[in-house]
């Protein structure tokens, strides 16, 4: 154990004191709020420029109708020919200009749109909607009905969720509990690639160097790849915390400082936000104070220390198999398929159905659980199905340990072989 703990600490160390360490420790967090804050920025002088649209109606009932906002302007330019019009528009350089024909019949006039590069979706479903709600109206007025009387007959339906408890929850629920996990799932994948890939190097590199020829002489194999788990592992939690904390500080005294208020930029989410009523937010606020934070954090620590053992155990095999990173590549698609699988599984399969038999399956299995059964958490989870997930990692844990442990015994003295699976199986009979 003695032996352990110096190796973990010399891990440690030699991570922290590292110059591309410390630089990407100090220079990460400023590059990601710096981002965060030009893209706000940007994002909010475009919502400032507002766009002028040509309405060019040759049947005169519909340029009323098309009313201006604070993005777009419409320019009637109905009495003119639509060639004149066009030119004005592209001379102008307006966003384009919308021609809308005589109406013959019965038939739906054939409306176009002329501009130098294609609209945004929004914006012609607007128009489109504008234009078949004037033609609904004059369709039912051609045949005698009152079109205020159907407007004052209109009703809106708003349906309150409960459970069979009889407590409430919002529409939104779903996606506020998807947010959470979601976001614990992808943050542990991240961190397993990166911190993976860093124990791998490490093994590589001491490989190369021929030093791991002289540490394996008084230290065991196993307690050498455990070391350089848990070193690496602890010199990531200290960077990502410090990113946590000076990414906060940075992105508070940078919004107040450059003017720009990230949370209030205009766009769908804004729009969709203005038309939650103050009960629905009110009771959204009520559903997230309601998520099980307490199991959530504790099943992150869980899951993470368990998905990162995990993961780094074969991360090491591989680094002591191979001589160089080159090498590495037909062995690392097999170890991220599953944690892309299971981030997959996680946004399709548990957003549709979270208690469904492709959940509960991907929640179970040790190469996705971590990130799967993070995802399910907020929705509710048994007690018991918690208990079967995590003692099926801890034993794949042990498992896959033990056998990193074999292949990297010999894997780290072979050296001017490229290995095959066939190889390695062979190792495990050492």
């Amino acid at each position: 154990m003695r032996n352990l703990k110096l190796i973990i600490k010399r891990e440690y160390l030699a991570r922290v004191r590292n110059k591309a360490f410390i630089v990407m420790t100090f220079l990460s967090p400023l590059i990601l709020v710096g981002m965060i804050v030009l893209i706000a920025f940007l994002v909010n002088l475009n919502s400032d420029v507002q766009k002028v649209v040509g309405i060019n109606d040759e049947s005169g009932l519909f340029v009323t109708e098309f009313e201006d906002s604070k993005d777009v302007a419409f320019m009637d330019l109905s009495d003119i020919p639509l060639k004149e019009a066009k030119v004005i528009v592209e001379e102008k350089e307006y966003m384009g200009l919308v021609h809308i024909p005589k109406i013959l019949g019965n038939e739906p006039p054939k409306i176009q749109f002329f501009a130098k590069e294609a609209p945004a979706f929004g914006f012609l479903t607007q128009v489109e909607k504008t234009i078949g709600s004037k033609l609904t109206n004059l369709e039912l007025q051609a045949r005698g009905i009152d079109v205020d009387l159907i407007e004052e007959s209109q009703s809106t339906v708003s349906i309150e969720i409960q459970n069979f408890a009889g407590e409430r929850t919002s529409k939104m629920a779903t996606y506020v509990k998807m947010l959470f996990g979601g976001a614990a799932g992808y943050l542990l994948m991240m961190f397993i690639i990166i911190y993976g890939n860093m124990v791998m190097r490490s093994v590589i590199e001491e490989k190369t160097n021929r030093i791991i020829e002289i540490i394996i002489s008084s230290v065991k194999p196993i307690h050498l790849m455990l070391g350089k788990i848990l070193g690496t592992s602890l010199a990531g939690i200290t960077q990502f915390f410090i990113w946590v904390v000076l990414g906060g500080i940075m992105l508070t005294i940078v919004s107040s400082i450059a003017g720009v208020e990230i949370a209030a930029v205009d766009g769908p989410q804004q729009q969709a936000m203005e038309q939650i009523s103050d009960n629905e937010l009110q009771q959204l606020v009520i559903d997230i104070a309601k998520l099980p934070m307490l199991t959530l954090l504790v099943s992150f620590l869980v899951y993470f220390i368990g998905g990162y053992f995990l993961y780094s155990a074969i991360y090491a095999a591989i680094g002591a198999a191979v001589d160089n990173e080159t090498d590495t590549q037909q062995f690392l698609l097999p170890v991220i398929l599953p944690l892309m699988l299971g981030i997959y599984v996680g946004f399709f399969a548990v957003l549709e159905n979270p208690h469904g038999l492709v959940s509960v399956v991907f929640s179970m299995v040790p190469l996705t659980s971590p990130i799967v059964m993070l995802m399910r958490i907020p929705f509710g989870v048994a007690w018991w199905e918690l208990a079967i997930s995590i003692g099926l990692l801890i034993l794949s844990i042990a498992g896959v340990v033990w056998v990193a442990a074999k292949i990297y015994r010999v894997g780290i003295l072979m050296y001017g072989k490229k290995p095959s699976y066939k190889e390695l199986y062979k190792w495990l009979k050492y």
